[in-house]
């Protein structure tokens, strides 16, 4: 059995963690920890669990084993790492910190402590993801020589417990990127893990076209994100994060390889279509993707639980999203200085 403490009590926390680590048998909710301190109390009393008054207090409990980390993207890396030094694996949320040297530090800790560091990129675990991750890997479509990945909706405004433009999200200083760290590190991760490949160069343009506060004034972190990517097996492609799809959810994924073409969610009535050179198509139909408005167990929490319960590695281990955080925080810095920026992937 898994002992668990959830350090930031939003909604993250209050639709998929909680309510997972609760429907998981290995695993049981000990406490919470919130800086709403009276959030904290109140979700605890629903849940049956302890709240805490500090952090320090969640992280000095002996009862708890591990924790996840599910604060605004600023506190990721403070967060874990003192929950990783007082001796508790971690699932952190994504993005993985706001500086690549944060995200460094938290492997680090991890190593030094013998703990495992999870990240909730959860775009691994969808269903249609794995399946075509396995026709890759078969060759179905041959080399995958270009891609278009997306993921774009109307925004969060309502993905907090605080909606609106007022929320964490569009403060700079708790979230320090808009669009680009909130979809667009799924979207980079995937394709890395989908094709076998890491990004080496990155060539964006990360802007604020639309959201604006509570004053009319545009919001201080990014809306939206386009970037052009190069891999380094040769393979290159487009990324789209947006938070200004004011219609249906875009989460679509488009592999063109040497013997047909792969598309993966980009169709309502099936998840994978693969249309391939000899003029066959082939359709997988798995699972719908997850929306906001459409929430299913994500998996993260069932895996998480499993490699502690197994003592095996995470599946989406803290080093293995340093390769997409770096192309993260080199699309942003390609589009400030308006060049490309070449990343080493070591």
């Amino acid at each position: 059995m898994v002992r668990i403490g959830v350090i930031g009590c939003g909604k993250i926390s209050q639709v998929r963690h909680i309510p997972e680590y609760e429907a998981n048998p290995n695993a049981q909710l000990v406490g919470l920890f919130d800086v709403n301190v009276e959030r904290a109390r109140a979700l605890a009393a629903e849940h049956g669990c302890r709240a805490y008054d500090t952090l320090e207090d969640l992280l000095a409990d002996p009862k708890i084993d591990a924790v996840s980390v599910c604060t605004s993207n600023a506190t990721h890396a403070e967060s874990t790492i003192a929950a990783l030094k007082a001796g508790k694996h971690v699932l952190c949320e994504k993005p993985m910190a706001i500086t690549i040297e944060e995200c460094e530090a938290m492997v680090a800790a991890a190593r030094e402590a013998g703990l495992k560091l999870m990240i909730d990129q959860n775009q691994r675990f969808a269903r249609a993801h794995v399946r075509a991750k396995e026709l890759l890997d078969a060759g179905k479509i041959g080399d995958v020589l270009t891609f278009r990945t997306t993921f774009g909706h109307g925004g969060p405004e309502t993905w907090s417990v605080d909606p609106g433009t007022g929320s964490w999200f569009f403060d700079p200083k708790r979230a320090a990127m808009g669009a680009m760290a909130d979809l667009g590190v799924h979207k980079t991760d995937l394709v890395q893990w989908l094709i076998g490949q890491r990004v080496v160069s990155a060539t964006a343009r990360v802007a604020t076209l639309d959201k604006r506060d509570a004053e009319g004034n545009l919001v201080g972190v990014d809306d939206n994100a386009l970037v052009i990517y190069t891999m380094d097996g040769g393979a290159m492609g487009t990324m789209t994060a947006s938070w200004t799809y004011y219609g249906p959810e875009d989460n679509s994924t488009v592999l063109y390889g040497t013997k047909g073409i792969m598309r993966i969610y980009a169709d309502p009535a099936h998840s994978i279509e693969v249309d391939l050179k000899c003029g066959e198509t082939e359709y997988y139909d798995v699972e719908a993707i997850q929306t906001n408005d459409n929430q299913t167990a994500s998996g993260v929490i069932d895996a998480f639980v499993d490699c502690l319960e197994r003592d095996v590695e995470p599946a989406v281990s803290g080093e293995s999203v340093l390769a997409a955080m770096r192309a993260v925080f080199a699309s942003v810095e390609s589009s400030k200085t308006g060049t490309t920026i070449q990343i080493a992937q070591d």
